[in-house]
């Protein structure tokens, strides 16, 4: 049964997607897809077998409900069966179609023929079991982010040799590697990308191949911030979190060790509840949120260092 895995089908009401997607990330589920059924919206996800037990899909089933009723929408339905590997390798695969992101970015699945015409960054990808397709709101918000620091780079980092000076960052919970990707591309020098989940260090690893991007310019590292003060030489320029609230906050604290006066911060994975929370731990530490950017019920903080 190890290579069996649960497959989750939840019809919903639209404006429950995001918050679905939410729920079934805590919950532990790899892939995620979802495809339009008339007025409503149906959500596949994919679990290993092994990590859910009935009672668990049935707290699971609550949970959703709940959470449709706090904001005053229908209930979903969840079913649930088993499937082999094989038919979870490519049954959320054939949903997801390439999508553009911000100004700049195409995210492209692996999968697929390039596009024709080239006016954009693409990112190949193939999430496997990571986090990080940017079909979620809080992925394409820090993508967003990152164009809109990223296109500043050229005039704040001039020296007066007039040479440009090279960036590097931190992507803290990297999941698929899509933001290291992505600012890589943006002309980040060097990307240090970390994740508590060897799946996804692996997944970001197989995706800088993808991307034919140079093992030298983006670094996979299983472990968090404690580990990032182990692999770099000085102050990183700017840090990407896009993970959970309660995570974010528990970790800032470290993240001075890591952090210079001029660094810059993109943090999301919160919704938008949680915001006051995370800005307040965030002064706390020496941050000063500069512009919040929400999407539904998600945003992202952009901060800097005081």
């Amino acid at each position: 049964m190890a290579n069996t895995w649960w497959e989750l089908k939840i019809l919903c009401d639209p404006d429950l997607e995001d918050s679905i997607f939410w729920r079934l990330e805590g919950f532990g589920c790899r892939g995620t897809a979802s495809e339009s059924k008339g007025n409503s919206s149906l959500v596949k996800a994919y679990l290993p077998h092994f990590q859910a037990q009935l009672l668990d899909l049935s707290a699971l089933s609550l949970w959703l409900r709940q959470d449709a009723l706090c904001i005053g929408l229908a209930s979903p339905l969840l079913h649930w069966n088993l499937i082999d590997e094989e038919d979870w390798a490519s049954s959320w695969k054939q949903y997801w179609q390439p999508q553009e992101i911000g100004d700049r970015f195409l995210i492209n699945p692996a999968w697929l023929p390039l596009p024709e015409s080239l006016e954009r960054l693409v990112i190949r990808l193939d999430p496997g079991v990571a986090f990080g397709t940017g079909n979620h709101a809080t992925t394409q918000l820090c993508l967003e982010s990152l164009e809109m620091r990223l296109s500043e780079v050229p005039e704040a980092f001039l020296a007066k040799s007039d040479q440009k000076q090279p960036l590097v960052i931190a992507d803290i919970g990297c999941g698929s590697g899509i933001l290291s990707i992505g600012a890589v591309l943006l002309g980040v020098e060097k990307a240090y990308a970390v994740d508590t989940d060897p799946l996804a260090v692996q997944s970001t690893l197989s995706n800088r191949a993808l991307n034919d991007i140079n093992p030298e310019c983006l670094i996979p590292t299983l472990g968090s911030v404690d580990i990032l003060t182990k692999l770099i030489s000085q102050p990183v320029d700017g840090i990407v979190c896009n993970i959970l609230a309660d995570v974010i906050i528990e970790l800032l604290p470290e993240m001075k060790a890591i952090t210079k006066a001029t660094t810059w911060g993109i943090f999301s994975g919160i919704l938008l509840e949680q915001s006051k929370a995370v800005a307040d731990a965030l002064e706390q530490n020496g941050w000063v949120v500069a512009t919040l950017w929400k999407r539904k019920e998600w945003c992202c903080l952009n901060a800097r260092r005081s």
